[in-house]
């Protein structure tokens, strides 16, 4: 199966690299090393390589809190970060500048795989989340290379697709020393598609370890205190195409009971920045772009978030927080990072990628969830009204994330182990 994969991955490469040079019209980054994703690399071969993949922003901002550890109690080792998106790389490249080497994951074909494998010479594998590469998987095994997947999640959707090719995955599960699962249903996923019951091993989630620096939340302070004074600023974070505008279509409504009312928007993906400027201007909405600078006047309905790696800054001006990807079937994004900030958190109906945490939170009347735009601005109208029921929410979410930490000291123990021959 994997020879079929391999052949058709072949005969599909020059559409990728063309789809990545049309992506890179109107995303640059795209386009830039390239040569990378082939496997050729301008840095020198290293030694005592850890090799860390994160696909993207989100699961480099999980990764980053057991990267300082690493660096700190195991300086000797040279810490290899790979993504596959732009917005992660740029994310790697902002937080952990050149204290890390980073490159893009190399594409999963045998023979890019190996000048890979060859240059960087990794003595440890670490994937996080859920990504599943049969020849990379498969070239880890063969060199005996340990290889980890952690902070592992793996939806009952997820799980049923990959199911359905079991000649395939099967064999790439096998090639994994050990899967750290986020929670026994992730775990019970794994099993369900291939992977033995020994090899999987429920250790948390390390999103609940994110720290935020005081810095960043006093950079927010500021930014709410000398550019949205006297505004009830709702931030609506990680959206994707469609939510804005089932948003803001309540917005006069919203407007007419909270004449203070400022709404910040933070889309997902920056290609989508200007997208997002032009729906609200066709509304009739004032829009002011963050990277013009330009001061946010009383006249001024949408403050546009088009920069990256600033939303947790962004999140600590703000009042309450809806987080996106989640009123269109896209799963949700990190819930946690606004709660850690210390803002109230509101999220949609489709949350099946943070499934457990989403359960949680409401459980521990940690934040709320709507069923739709009617209800998000509802929920937003009961916390301007209520400052007190908005203060409880944070404060619960404070709680629950104390409650769950701990996974970074478990994951850095089971990988030191790893590295020490042991699995």
């Amino acid at each position: 199966m994997r020879r079929l994969y391999t052949l058709l991955f072949s005969l599909a490469l020059p559409l990728v690299l063309l789809r990545l040079y049309w992506r890179g019209l109107k995303v640059p980054q795209y386009r830039q090393r390239w040569r990378e994703r082939l496997g050729f690399y301008p840095q020198a071969a290293t030694q005592q390589v850890i090799w860390i993949h994160a696909v993207s922003v989100g699961e480099a901002e999980a990764a980053f809190p057991l990267i300082r550890h690493w660096q700190q109690q195991y300086p000797q080792h040279t810490l290899l970060v790979t993504t596959t998106t732009p917005t992660g790389s740029a994310r790697v490249k902002a937080v952990l500048a050149d204290s890390v080497l980073h490159v893009y994951l190399p594409y999963d074909l045998p023979w890019i795989v190996r000048r890979f494998l060859s240059h960087f010479r990794p003595l440890l594998a670490v994937f996080m989340e859920k990504e599943l590469w049969p020849n990379l998987f498969a070239a880890c095994g063969q060199r005996q290379i340990p290889l980890y997947v952690i902070n592992a999640r793996l939806s009952a959707r997820s799980a049923s697709a990959y199911q359905k090719i079991p000649a395939l995955v099967k064999p790439t599960l096998a090639h994994i020393t050990r899967i750290a699962a986020q929670t026994a249903d992730d775990a019970k996923h794994f099993v369900a598609i291939g992977a033995a019951p020994e090899q999987v091993t429920v250790l948390g989630n390390l999103k609940f370890d994110l720290t935020v620096d005081a810095a960043l939340i006093a950079a927010g302070r500021a930014l709410k205190q000398q550019q949205f004074a006297q505004r009830f600023v709702w931030m609506i974070a990680s959206t994707h195409q469609g939510e804005e505008e089932l948003l803001l279509q309540h917005y006069p409504a919203l407007k007419a009971q909270i004449p203070e009312l400022l709404v910040m928007i933070a889309p997902r993906h920056p290609e989508r920045f200007r997208t997002v400027q032009l729906s609200c201007e066709k509304q009739g909405l004032t829009v002011v772009k963050r990277s013009e600078r330009s001061p946010v006047d009383a006249a001024c309905d949408v403050y546009l978030a088009d920069s990256m790696g600033e939303l947790k800054m962004l999140y600590a001006a703000a009042d309450v927080a809806f987080v996106g990807g989640s009123l269109v079937g896209v799963g949700g994004h990190n819930v946690l990072e606004p709660a850690a900030v210390g803002v109230p958190v509101l999220f949609g109906p489709q949350m099946f990628n943070f499934q457990q945490i989403a359960e949680q939170m409401l459980a521990m009347q940690a934040a709320w969830q709507c069923d739709d735009a009617e209800a998000v601005a509802e929920a937003l109208l009961n916390l301007y009204q209520t400052p007190a029921t908005a203060e409880q929410l944070v404060a619960n979410a404070q709680r629950f994330l104390a409650a769950n930490q701990g996974a970074m000291q478990r994951i850095s123990a089971l990988l030191v182990q790893g590295l020490a021959g042991g699995n």
